[in-house]
């Protein structure tokens, strides 16, 4: 079954859902929406032309696009963001009185003003029973403050990437992947925390993009320090690079050489074995180091 849908993003989380269209009306990007969600109706900008998807990539039950954002409506919304950014700053007075350990990331109303959502982060749990009480005092409808982690926080907040673009999490990514340090190792980057971290502390999300074509080419390849035979003779692998089709080898009394695969020989299952191990490796480096966590 196929569903004709419109992809939705809504401006604080950067979250980008599809929804049901289902009236004539030629939605574009740019337009402003109002959508049925779990919270009710909500504002929000359609990022890509009206499209037929099988269900087979969707999320089911869609909700549905109820109609074309009105003037008025927009104007609303954009009260209540004004409403927000003054909350935002009460409930930051409030955090500093009660010293809680928590960094406020952004305040949003619901649609319907029946709710105030604050975003926050903080490195463990926090009892904000009475930050909530003060609140609900002040503004007299219902709290809710919800942690997020240091992906998401970078996605709100938004900011220019080491490449010179925006964020990938704030322009496109919806979903956060897994990466590990392999990845990176893999190809060829230098194992430096300022180097392959993101602007969220965590490892570029960028780094998967090209993996898998890494991941299938170094299953023909040595792995790192083990021992190959070359036509200069017999020396261990210092480097690898898998797309270029080459490995250096450093070759006692003669240096680090570079040759071709098809110019050397080893032992293809010790290969697979030390791969394998370094796999292995990693997985608890990310355990203990939570690289990977997807907030």
């Amino acid at each position: 079954m196929t569903y004709k849908v419109v992809g939705v993003i809504f401006e604080i989380t950067k979250k980008r859902y599809y929804f049901e269209v289902k009236d004539n009306y030629p939605y574009k990007k740019g337009d402003k929406v109002l959508v049925d969600t779990i919270r009710g109706q909500e504002l929000g900008v359609v990022y890509g032309d009206p499209q037929i998807l099988d269900e087979k990539v969707l999320v089911l039950p869609l909700k549905p696009v109820i109609k074309l954002a009105s003037e008025t409506e927009y104007n609303h919304y954009l009260e209540l963001r004004e409403m927000a950014d003054k909350a935002y700053e009460q409930c930051k007075q409030k955090i500093f009185e009660h010293e809680l350990p928590m960094k406020l990331v952004a305040a949003e109303y619901t649609y319907d003003r029946s709710k105030l959502i604050f975003y926050f982060t903080a490195e463990g749990r926090i009892d904000f029973r009475k930050l909530v009480k003060d609140l609900a005092a002040i503004f007299r409808l219902r709290i809710e403050l919800r942690q997020i982690g240091v992906r998401d926080e970078a996605r709100i907040l938004g900011t220019i990437g080491v490449c010179g673009l925006e964020l990938c999490c704030r322009s496109f990514i919806n979903k956060f992947d897994s990466v590990s340090i392999k990845m990176a190792r893999d190809q060829g980057l230098v194992i430096n925390p300022s180097k392959i971290s993101g602007a969220c502390g965590r490892l570029l999300c960028c780094i998967k993009y090209e993996y898998s074509q890494y991941n299938e080419a170094i299953k023909k390849f040595p792995a790192q320090g083990q021992s190959v035979e070359t036509p200069m003779g017999k020396g261990h692998v210092i480097n690898i690079s898998p797309l270029n089709n080459f490995v250096q080898v450093d070759i006692q009394e003669k240096g680090i050489n570079r040759f071709e695969l098809s110019e050397i020989t080893f032992d293809k299952k010790e290969a697979q074995r030390l791969h394998n191990q370094l796999g292995e490796i990693d997985k608890e480096i990310k355990k203990l180091e939570q690289i990977d966590s997807v907030e």
